[in-house]
């Protein structure tokens, strides 16, 4: 489906207009798609397509995943939690994992970023250097 730069610039406006203390309010992005439903503007299929893509995209960035080898205690998530939302803003959904494939340290993947100090990681680099 071929999406209009006018029905673009209608669904990047409707996505931020979703927006409360730059982070995405997910009644308010209900509301929204209610509110195109029920007025039927021009091109109203493509503004929701691509507000779809939008609101996908801003999960996809603000999902975390924190893997380590063992459980992690209390101190140490919230710590976690802490530079991380200094470092990356409010609103991310994080989760944490167990891998014992790692062996020690972390693997921490914010939507495309991957930042991997994990033991089994610095083997890897070790054996690709010989």
């Amino acid at each position: 489906m071929r999406i209009s730069k006018q029905a673009r610039r209608d669904a990047k406006q409707l996505f931020r207009s979703c927006h409360v203390n730059a982070v995405l309010d997910d009644q308010k992005a209900r509301q929204a798609v209610q509110l195109v439903i029920a007025q039927k503007p021009r091109g109203y299929a493509g503004i929701l397509t691509h507000f779809h893509r939008l609101v996908k995209l801003d999960l996809e960035r603000r999902a975390v995943r924190v893997e380590s080898a063992t459980p992690l205690d209390g101190a140490i998530e919230g710590a976690l939690r802490s530079n991380l939302t200094r470092k990356y803003g409010a609103g991310l959904n994080i989760a944490f994992a167990q891998n014992p494939a790692l062996l020690g340290g972390l693997r921490i993947k914010v939507g495309s970023d991957l930042i991997d100090s994990s033991i089994q990681a610095r083997l890897d680099a070790l054996a690709d250097s010989f």
